[in-house]
């Protein structure tokens, strides 16, 4: 009896996923290369198979994205279009940002996501741009920060805590908080400034010191944020923990410090047990710079 040609058959399971709601508008599809992967066949098999889902109208070709879930998008004046708010594009945009990150975020597939035209967008929000600003404003007023402590110390403390729970819930804040020099209009954001601030109020510094404080610890957390997302990113592509990482590549760290030429590296091994974590790294340097915050203060103060 004769058999389906083995793109078929992947097509017909991944319709099925989609189908079942294990795929849902909006969501990619697997790519060509993870069809090779998974199903163990050549890449011509696998682009035939997507083809084949985009024949039946199944899924679309989204630049800069890959392959998506299709949901045909109601006119602009379509029920779905009536029903659009700011909150519920900002609330899908958040979901779109914390999966794949900001570089997925596009107004067509937040569109195709909501079931309206990507013009219904528009009418609430004029832009990516002030898409980005609108979560980032969302974001920051999740978690209120509380009350300012008197110890200027334990109030830098937990505003630079507090900002890593915010960039650790939404990975793809520490990319949109980048710049400095052109920062986001975002009134929480601004209150979190506004908190800082006020936590030095008690110190001598002068405005000038105080603002920079803020942005020095500011750009500690941020830089720890980027490198969280990184090592995120690389578990994602590898597809194996930073253990098993480390397992593969001790082979070739021990081939290049046999030679004896990094001692003081090879030192670390040779004593207490030494594993560095982004956690342990974080604390380390909060308190090293908060050190040097208070010998600033201590020298203001003489």
């Amino acid at each position: 009896m004769p058999t389906s040609p083995p793109y078929l058959a992947i097509a017909a399971e991944i319709r099925r996923r989609i189908r079942a709601g294990e795929l849902s508008p909006g969501d990619r599809v697997p790519s060509t290369r993870a069809i090779t992967r998974e199903w163990g066949v050549a890449m011509a098999t696998a682009t035939k198979a997507l083809a084949a889902l985009r024949q039946e109208g199944l899924v679309r070709v989204e630049p800069g994205v890959g392959t998506v879930v299709v949901m045909a998008a109601g006119p602009a004046g379509g029920p779905a279009a009536k029903d659009l708010t700011r909150e519920r594009i900002v609330r899908v945009a958040l979901e779109l940002a914390d999966a794949e990150g900001l570089s997925a975020l596009s107004m067509r597939r937040i569109a195709t996501r909501l079931g309206v035209s990507t013009m219904a967008l528009y009418r609430h929000v004029p832009g990516k741009g002030e898409l980005v600003r609108l979560m980032t404003d969302a974001v920051c007023g999740e978690v209120p920060l509380g009350p300012v402590p008197a110890d200027w110390r334990t109030g830098m403390e937990q505003a630079a805590r507090w900002l890593r729970a915010v960039y650790a819930r939404h990975r793809w804040m520490a990319h949109a908080m980048a710049s400095f020099t052109r920062p986001i209009a975002s009134p929480n954001a601004m209150a979190y400034t506004e908190w800082v601030l006020n936590a030095l109020r008690g110190t001598p510094l002068t405005p000038f010191e105080k603002i920079h404080t803020h942005l020095v610890i500011f750009a500690y957390v941020q830089g720890v944020a980027m490198a969280d997302d990184l090592e995120e990113q690389a578990r994602q592509d590898s597809g194996i923990s930073d253990g098993e990482w480390m397992e593969r590549n001790e082979p070739r760290y021990d081939a290049i410090s046999g030679g004896g030429a990094y001692p003081l590296l090879n030192s670390l091994s040779e004593g207490e047990d030494f594993a560095l974590d982004l956690e342990t790294l974080f604390e380390f340097g909060l308190r090293r710079t908060l050190d040097g915050v208070a010998a600033m203060i201590d020298e203001t103060s003489g």
